[in-house]
């Protein structure tokens, strides 16, 4: 159960994870917008992609990164992994007595916010797409609203790696998008928080094909429910006070803090290697 009441919990950071460096562009706007708040962010590279993994490893794998998350004393867990949401969301919520949010929602309701939306297409890894998630939470919004999705498994390694510009992930962004433009759709979502390193090559493939699809990633919109959710349980850190960002990770590739730094927007600073398999 997800009740919270504030006893001494505002002063506690928020914690972040995902399957790697993705979540980092959901930290980013919640810097942005919350410049108050302490925040742990927890990237778990050394078993990126959850995508292709079956619904009970990502489970495990998501307790996993809850509890050493936990151990840091938390007031609130966002589960910046679009896979993790889709799929083990319920799980955390029923064994933690702290809000639980995930991307799933946000995402799809600032899809629904697009002026005359009407056919959404959606690109994630095969994990996400596979669980039907968006479809689900677009229609329990929206029925009248037709859902196409596509997997872009190929995606999350090209960010990670760096590859966000040239023809390599041009092709490969045409590739996964041709099926959803061939379905005339109004809005592209982004069912992965890796994807807005790709922004260019995958507006570009739009183009290419000539759809006029606007693009949608749910960060700025996973910030906005945290702000609601600091608010309703009364979690708000005093705004004259600085936060701060501690990052951790499971591996640590030796490009690791260029990588971060693209996805932060900023230099991550230290960044300490933790083991929780």
């Amino acid at each position: 159960m997800n009740t919270c009441i504030n006893d001494g919990r505002s002063e506690l950071p928020i914690g972040v994870f995902d399957s790697g460096l993705g979540g980092l562009t959901v930290v980013r706007e919640m810097r942005r917008r919350l410049p108050a708040e302490k925040i742990v962010y927890l990237g778990d590279s050394a078993r990126v992609p959850y995508g292709t993994r079956s619904a009970a490893t990502v489970e495990r794998y998501s307790w996993n990164c809850t509890e050493l998350l936990l151990e840091k004393g938390l007031k609130m867990l966002v589960v910046a992994c679009n896979t993790a949401s889709a799929v083990a969301l319920p799980y955390l919520r029923d064994r933690i007595d702290i809000p639980v949010l995930g991307v799933i929602t946000a995402g799809a309701r600032e899809a629904l916010s697009q002026p005359g939306v009407g056919r959404v297409g959606v690109i994630g890894t095969a994990g996400t797409v596979g669980s039907g998630a968006y479809p689900a939470e677009i229609g329990a919004i929206d029925p009248g609203v037709v859902v196409f999705q596509n997997p872009a498994p190929l995606l999350v390694p090209l960010a990670e790696e760096g590859w966000t510009d040239g023809e390599v992930p041009l092709l490969c962004a045409k590739k996964y998008l041709a099926p959803l433009v061939a379905e005339e759709i109004d809005v592209l979502l982004l069912g992965c928080t890796h994807y807005p390193l790709l922004i260019d090559p995958l507006g570009r493939a739009l183009h290419d094909l000539g759809s006029n699809a606007s693009v949608v990633d749910s960060a700025t919109a996973m910030t906005a429910d945290v702000v609601r959710a600091l608010d309703e349980h009364a979690l708000s850190r005093d705004a004259q006070q600085p936060g701060g960002l501690t990052c951790y990770v499971t591996d640590l590739p030796s490009s690791f803090q260029e990588m971060a730094g693209r996805f932060l927007g900023e230099p991550v600073g230290d960044v300490e290697q933790v083991d929780i398999s």
